[in-house]
């Protein structure tokens, strides 16, 4: 047992003890060594825990104070802002430069934009007064990949709207979780608001979808696991919102800036070694450019230098999960295209996957098809505008993308691209603006307005 060990859940504002006394192993991926144990929370935790959000919700979702314990919050945790780093790092293996930029960074930012939040006042449509409340009790389900920013992405929107949360963090990176859980209790959040269960997906997971009590269900994960869950809540006609894979295509125009599209594009599909719903997996190239394209790409991939998260030279840290490493290299062992990077040496010692680039890769294949999840970029040719935009449409996927050409042809392919979002030449990602996809990438958008919206009834009174 180390330091990092939590024997307790939190609920109703109380560490307490959890119902059963078997616990979860949290692994450090990169030295495969175990970091800490927390509780496997069991169907009655979760009990507890609905019941002590139902019991706080009638007097948070009128609460004038929500806001004030959303900059409260935010004070907190920005205090702790090293401490998340560190703890991504050994959790997931992100390097400690991305770990601080965007591990910490990003829900520290995400949850600063939900506590400046003005909300909308009520709107007339003719004798009708329209209104806004709370959806009620959220259960939300997190990912591993970014284990703190699609925690805040849904507690800060749904504690935003008036609505009290159960969480259950992933099992594989629950760690960080109990930071924002101390951060929670030093900023003296009500008793009740937010209920943290650690716990399986299986067992927890389960019991917060299938919940009587629970109004809506936030989840980030697999598409698979999206579709369980929305049978689960579909029983008992619950909202659930659903933010799942991704299969993205970054479209580089004959116009475009080659060099740092493809600069760009290859970062964009190795960021947290390529363990991103976003990360645009499909390099889509001009047939006039497509040979410097290959050429480029491999020799970035190159220089992607895989090791220990805490050293300041690591760019490319291990895969989650042994699971998830195998998982990768059987789809890099079964890829019939051309390997054109991917031989360098990585660590005999944790998940390590080296930088993959295929090249000639068939739109339909599996490799252009399925989301492999790790640092695997494939290189598709075209010839013309109407192809790349028929390639980046044929998926299940619609989630991210991104364009590359002078801006006024990049929009009007980045329009007809069937996908949640578009960065046109490397445009930056905006946190207030909606996150979500098309088709099996999700159903309900995150972050902004638009994310607040998703924990929210409407109510007509007509007068």
């Amino acid at each position: 047992m180390t330091s990092l060990d939590r024997k307790h859940l939190y609920i109703g504002g109380e560490w307490v003890a959890p119902d059963s006394a078997e616990t979860i192993a949290v692994e450090n991926p990169a030295t495969e060594e175990v970091l800490a144990h927390v509780p496997a929370g069991t169907a009655a935790d979760v009990d507890r825990a609905v019941a002590a959000a139902r019991a706080a919700f009638a007097s948070w979702s009128v609460s004038p104070d929500r806001f004030v314990h959303l900059d409260r919050l935010h004070t907190a945790l920005s205090a702790r802002a090293g401490d998340i780093a560190r703890t991504v790092g050994l959790e997931l293996g992100t390097p400690l430069k991305i770990a601080k930029a965007v591990q910490a960074g990003l829900p520290l930012t995400v949850l600063r934009s939900y506590a400046d939040l003005s909300l909308p006042g009520p709107e007339t449509v003719g004798n009708s007064l329209i209104e806004r409340e709370p959806i009620g009790v959220v259960g939300a389900i997190t990912p591993w990949n970014y284990p703190l920013h699609q925690v805040v992405a849904k507690v800060a929107a749904a504690l935003a709207a008036g609505c009290t949360v159960v969480l259950k963090p992933s099992e594989l990176t629950p760690l960080v979780a109990f930071l924002l859980v101390d951060a929670a209790a030093e900023a003296e959040l009500p008793p009740g608001v937010l209920n943290v269960v650690t716990g399986t997906g299986p067992v927890v997971g389960a019991a917060i979808a299938g919940h009587p009590d629970v109004d809506m269900v936030s989840f980030t994960g697999s598409t698979a696991t999206g579709r369980a869950i929305t049978h689960a809540a579909a029983d008992r006609i619950a909202k659930v919102a659903l933010e799942l894979g991704g299969k993205s295509a970054n479209v580089i125009l004959e116009d475009a800036d080659l060099v740092r599209a493809v600069k760009v594009g290859v970062g964009n599909a190795y960021l947290n070694s390529g363990q991103t719903c976003t990360a645009w997996t499909r390099m889509l190239v001009h047939q006039s450019h497509y040979d410097e394209a290959v050429a480029l790409a491999a020799k970035t991939a190159g220089g992607y230098t895989v090791g220990d998260p805490f050293d300041e030279s690591t760019r490319l840290g291990p895969l989650a999960s042994a699971a998830q490493r195998d998982r990768v290299l059987g789809f890099i062992s079964r890829a019939s295209a051309r390997q054109v990077a991917g031989d360098s040496p990585v660590p005999e010692k944790g998940y390590f996957v080296a930088p993959t680039v295929f090249a000639d890769v068939d739109p339909g294949s599996e490799l252009a098809q399925e989301e492999i999840f790790g640092p695997v970029l494939s290189i598709i040719p075209f010839a013309s505008d109407d192809e790349a935009v028929a390639i980046a449409n044929n998926s299940k996927y619609g989630l991210a993308g991104g364009v590359w050409g002078s801006e006024e042809r990049a929009l009007s392919v980045a329009r007809r691209m069937r996908t949640g979002q578009v960065d046109i030449n490397g445009g930056a990602f905006n946190p207030r603006a909606p996150f979500g996809g098309y088709k099996q990438s999700g159903v309900g958008r995150e972050l902004g307005e638009h994310g607040l919206a998703e924990f929210q009834q409407v109510k007509a009174i007509q007068r």
